[in-house]
């Protein structure tokens, strides 16, 4: 004999609902991943000091590089002179000034991500 549809349990399975953060709880990550302004002011902040750290590198790179022509056009009967700056003068600074960039910017990125994850 079939059972009345009202006697009838319905067992529903699921996730466990979580209560909702009021309103007034900050979440960065949120912001940047449903693109509001907020969060693009975000990734526009973490975009420009990695070309503000760019832009350094380079610079650096042209103080140091671009008076060579000048510098070797000084001294025409020195080409040893000329190999030894720019095989091995050039090395050591180009190094150095890769590593401070990867630092630079890793440290950059770190910031960001402890700003966002935070709070």
């Amino acid at each position: 004999m079939p059972q009345d549809p009202s006697d009838r349990r319905v067992v529903v399975t699921g996730p466990p609902r979580r209560a909702r953060r009021s309103s007034g709880y900050y979440r960065p990550r949120t912001e940047i991943d449903e693109q509001t302004t907020l969060g693009h002011t975000y990734v526009r902040s973490l975009m420009r000091i990695q070309l503000r750290t760019g832009l350094t590198v380079f610079a650096v790179l042209a103080l140091l590089i671009g008076p060579l022509p000048l510098v070797f056009a000084a001294a025409p009967d020195a080409r040893r002179l000329e190999w030894a700056v720019l095989g091995f003068g050039l090395y050591p600074p180009l190094v150095l000034l890769a590593r401070w960039y990867v630092r630079r910017a890793e440290r950059n990125e770190r910031d960001f991500v402890r700003l966002v994850e935070d709070r």
